[in-house]
C-alpha cells in the first residue's frame, strides 16, 4: 500500500497508483512545493461527502422563516417625501 500522501511530481509520474489506491477507499493527499494542495478521492466518496453537506444545508421553508418580519413601516418608506397614493397618479 502507498503512502496516501504524494508529492505532486511523484503523483503525476505514478497516476494510476495514486488513483487506484483511492478507488480502494482510501484517500490521496497531494502536495505541491510542501503545502498541502489537493486531495484524490473515489467518486464515490465525494458524493457521499456532498450528500451529506446538502443535507445540512437549510431547506427553502427555513430560508423563508429567516427572513425578518416587517416592523410595520413600509418597506421603501422615506422619512423626506410623503407616500405616494393611487389617488396622485394621473392617466391619460
Amino acid at each position: 500500500m502507498h503512502n496516501p500522501s504524494w508529492r505532486l511530481q511523484d503523483a503525476k509520474a505514478q497516476f494510476s497508483a495514486l488513483v487506484d489506491a483511492a478507488l480502494n477507499g482510501e484517500a490521496q493527499l497531494v502536495t505541491r512545493r510542501g503545502k498541502r494542495a489537493v486531495v484524490v478521492l473515489a467518486a464515490s466518496e465525494y458524493e457521499r461527502l456532498q450528500q451529506g453537506e446538502r443535507a445540512k444545508a437549510p431547506g427553502f421553508i427555513d430560508h423563508l422563516l429567516a427572513v425578518p418580519r416587517a416592523t410595520g413601516r413600509p418597506r421603501c418608506a422615506d422619512a423626506r417625501r410623503p407616500a405616494l397614493s393611487l389617488r396622485d397618479v394621473v392617466l391619460d
